[in-house]
């Protein structure tokens, strides 16, 4: 596969070789491991934005997940070497951000997984929600291009979570 193809521009992309302890007994990719990798791109790209998650805890304040929505395309298997990339697409600057999140197979570039994952801000000390530090709102805008091209894409590439698709 020469360039991956992505919807939108400007991704932050983590690389993933699939392990044997992330295979299930179907010889495939248990479904509960891509929540796992999402997990660990958002934090990688958070970190590229500035935010690591020692500065959450430093400033008591994170990003909780409110809503998820995951569209599983293909099965990856043992050895697959997998393009997982995120994008924050939308956030209204105080409270809330969502995060776009694709998972292509390197080898062919076959689409894998497509989800997206609506976030809030947290107080690390009360639990209830929070308003976003000057940190976070710098942080957490989406770029304009990918804004832009999130709200260009079709209707079905957008309505993540629905059957059919």
């Amino acid at each position: 596969m020469s360039e991956p193809s992505f919807r939108l521009p400007e991704p932050h992309v983590m690389g993933h070789r699939v392990m044997a302890d992330e295979i299930d007994a179907y010889n495939h990719v248990n479904n509960a491991v891509y929540v796992r990798w999402l997990d660990r791109a958002a934090w990688q790209h958070s970190a590229r934005l500035g935010i690591s998650i020692d500065h959450c805890t430093a400033l008591r304040r994170g990003m909780a997940v409110r809503h998820t929505r995951l569209d599983y395309l293909a099965a990856a298997m043992l050895g697959d070497q997998l393009l997982i990339a995120t994008w924050i697409y939308d956030s209204d600057g105080r409270l809330r951000c969502s995060r776009r999140f694709e998972i292509l197979r390197a080898a062919d570039g076959e689409r894998v997984l497509e989800a997206e994952v609506d976030y809030f801000c947290l107080n690390l000390d009360s639990g209830r929600p929070a308003r976003y530090p000057a940190e976070f709102t710098s942080a957490y805008q989406p770029p304009p291009a990918v804004a832009q091209a999130y709200a260009e894409l079709p209707d079905a590439a957008r309505q993540l979570g629905r059957w059919p698709r």
